[in-house]
């Protein structure tokens, strides 16, 4: 029985990957095979190649014989030049770069955010931020006049939501 190593079709029309395979010479292009001991996919940038090299190397040795395509294949990841006893046998298969991610600094995402969805300050978390700071000091008037700067800050229109709150739960306190 004459063993080829050979390639194997796959894919749709014109998107062709292949397999190679160690088949019966007999055999139909993309029938039945003994064993797959690699892939390549020539549509890639670089194109894509896979080789078991030991097993190309175990085929080879038992007598089977490559196709041009598969010898020339062979040839690039070196394995050829390992059966043929070269010293050193080089790969030549390109590879694809990694693909760098974009990563954002933290203090550049605030920029590209919208005025209306960063969130505001809030005059209620730094006082308190500042009383702490004023009570491990021992300070008692520093601790008083931080309570009074945030309402000295507010905007007028803040008065008047207070202003008609008041109403509104003195109506409930009733009820």
């Amino acid at each position: 029985m004459a063993v080829k190593i050979r390639l194997k079709r796959m894919g749709k029309i014109r998107a062709p990957y292949y397999r190679i395979v160690v088949a019966d010479s007999r055999t139909k292009r993309d029938g039945r095979v003994i064993e797959e001991i690699g892939k390549y996919h020539p549509t890639e940038e670089p194109s894509f190649i896979e080789v078991k090299s030991d097993r190309a190397l175990y085929w080879l040795g038992v007598g089977a014989q490559p196709s041009p395509q598969v010898e020339a294949i062979l040839k690039l990841t070196g394995d050829w030049g390992t059966f043929k006893g070269e010293k050193n046998p080089k790969n030549t298969v390109k590879v694809k770069e990694a693909k760098v991610e974009f990563v954002a600094d933290e203090k550049k995402k605030a920029v590209l955010k919208p005025k209306a969805e960063a969130p505001a300050p809030k005059a209620e978390e730094k006082p308190a931020a500042d009383e702490d700071a004023a009570a491990a000091t021992g300070d008692d008037q520093a601790a008083d006049a931080v309570v009074e700067a945030p309402a000295a800050e507010e905007a007028p229109g803040t008065e008047a939501a207070a202003t008609e709150e008041a109403p509104a739960d003195a109506d409930a306190d009733k009820a």
